[in-house]
């Protein structure tokens, strides 16, 4: 099924809404750098919003926000490059962000390290959907935050390891971003990544009145996740089956 134009629209309009509101906002120390994809990389990302994003689809899929090598190289939820090049079809060019830390260069496309929790979440869902389109007529991914926080020595900071008054400004913006996200694709479901994208997801959606949409997690697929490891294809499988979203 093809993107919905108007659709996609709004989640562009969001997402420039979204970053206006982000581009203020400071952080201090151990904060060091901060991207925000959604602009050097905006090319790829439009694409994937304006080819894929589609109204009226069963699950929203939730990320908590980019990682090194995949979002933050290319603009696409979980962007790991063999993914959304080979399989999503798209290929587009990308800035550089300023500034740019030293211990994390963004060369887009050209990156050749594997973000491997993205290489888990589309490998599975490439398994089970071979064409993307039939993927997408049912779902979509997005992150709950566009921006990567890196330390001095670029190591990955994530955004619930914030200082509570950091993390208030983000979050408000952050949900009201999540709430003109599922106002545009009318989800049925929205299933959390792991428990943060989860949890912001009912604060949000609660404080929206939006009761309706129905809120679930998945086990994230994070290296770091000693369960994650344990094959985690197996155990998302296991949870989407239980919660009645996929069917055997």
């Amino acid at each position: 099924m093809p993107a919905n134009h108007s659709t996609a629209q709004h989640l562009l309009d969001a997402a420039e809404e979204l970053c206006v509101g982000l581009a203020p906002l400071q952080f201090a120390a151990p904060v060091h750098t901060v991207y925000n994809p959604l602009r050097y990389a905006q090319k790829p990302h439009a694409t994937y919003v304006r080819t894929f994003a589609a109204s009226g689809i069963d699950v929203l899929f939730l990320g908590m926000n980019p990682g090194p090598y995949g979002m933050a190289q290319i603009g696409v939820p979980f962007g790991e490059i063999a993914a959304v090049r080979d399989w999503m079809g798209i290929a587009e060019p990308v800035e550089r962000p300023a500034p740019e830390h030293p211990k994390r260069p963004i060369t887009g496309f050209a990156c050749t390290r594997s973000e491997v929790s993205g290489r888990r979440l589309w490998g599975l869902f490439q398994e089970r959907y071979p064409e993307p389109q039939d993927f997408f007529a049912r779902h979509f991914v997005a992150n709950y935050c566009p921006l990567v926080f890196m330390d001095a020595g670029g190591a990955n900071l994530t955004p619930d390891k914030l200082p509570a008054n950091e993390r208030a400004a983000l979050e408000t913006l952050c949900d009201h971003y999540l709430i003109a996200t599922v106002t545009a694709l009318q989800p049925t479901w929205v299933i959390g990544i792991g428990g943060f994208a989860q949890k912001r997801a009912v604060t949000a959606l609660t404080h929206a009145g939006l009761n309706q949409v129905r809120v679930g997690t998945i086990l994230h697929p994070s290296p770091a996740s000693p369960a994650a490891n344990r094959g985690w294809s197996a155990q998302a499988t296991k949870q989407l089956l239980a919660l009645g979203i996929w069917a055997e």
